[in-house]
């Protein structure tokens, strides 16, 4: 396979996430839910010019994936895309230009293959992403308290799976939230833990798989190493470094790492 397909997480957390995929032609923006300085400011870091974007896509109306989209629309002119449900949910988002989707759809932008499968969140009509370009792939999932039967078959064989590694269920239950926090976090509308999220590793990774990034990783009940940790024992993984930070299978073919909410990172 010859890669033609680029992941760049510029946040992923709960307080704010944006992604870009790159192919030949652009980039396309998932989610913006960092400022448009700090959009700039972090693809700066990884070398990447904004200008290039050539989509934006929402997964879901939750602020933390759209708090600065209406300021990046402002000065931004390209397609934008979400579900009827994501687009109609707020005042400020009903207001901006969306294409609408549906949950399970395929559309081509730049020359990528954007499909769509849903997600099961507390809002209106949330979706995921399986981008492809040639026989390469990325899969995109986060906020989802489960994994759909659409996701999983959008998901498998992906070469670059980002997958919501949220929590550790024993950190959340002992941690400081409160109950009917806990519970909207635990439930089928909430979000994977590191359990759930490795329980599916055995199924999406197949043969062209090299990269799994754990997302959305909670600074209150998790850490960067117990979800890579946790995600790299359904693997048969071992560390890559001295924080458990990185993982790599024995023949070295396919590694785990976790994003970040401050630390922009590629994927190439």
């Amino acid at each position: 396979m010859t890669p033609c397909l680029h992941l760049h997480i510029l946040a992923s957390g709960s307080k704010g996430n944006a992604a870009l995929v790159e192919g030949p032609q652009g980039m396309l923006l998932v989610d913006c839910g960092i400022s448009r300085k700090q959009l700039l400011l972090r693809a700066g870091e990884l070398g990447l010019d904004m200008d290039h974007v050539l989509a934006t896509l929402v997964t879901h109306e939750h602020s933390d994936h759209v708090a600065g989209l209406s300021v990046w629309c402002n000065r931004w002119e390209g397609a934008l895309y979400a579900t009827a449900g994501t687009a109609g949910a707020r005042k400020h988002l009903a207001r901006l230009p969306f294409t609408l989707i549906g949950r399970e759809e395929s559309f081509c932008v730049g020359g990528i293959e954007v499909t769509t499968f849903p997600t099961s969140h507390d809002v209106a009509e949330p979706c995921g992403f399986r981008f492809s370009c040639g026989d390469d792939a990325i899969g995109w999932c986060t906020d989802t308290g489960l994994l759909t039967p659409r996701a999983l078959e959008q998901l498998a064989g992906v070469r670059i799976l980002g997958l919501e590694s949220n929590h550790d269920v024993k950190m959340l239950k002992q941690g400081p939230y409160p109950a009917y926090l806990k519970a909207r976090i635990l439930s089928a509308q909430g979000h994977l833990s590191n359990d759930q999220a490795a329980e599916a590793l055995p199924e999406l990774v197949g043969p062209d798989t090299e990269t799994v990034v754990a997302l959305h990783i909670s600074q209150e009940n998790n850490q960067p190493s117990l979800a890579v940790r946790t995600l790299a024992e359904a693997l048969g993984a071992e560390a890559a470094n001295a924080t458990f930070t990185e993982a790599r299978t024995p023949d070295g073919r396919v590694s785990v790492i976790a994003a970040g909410q401050d630390r922009p990172l590629s994927v190439w």
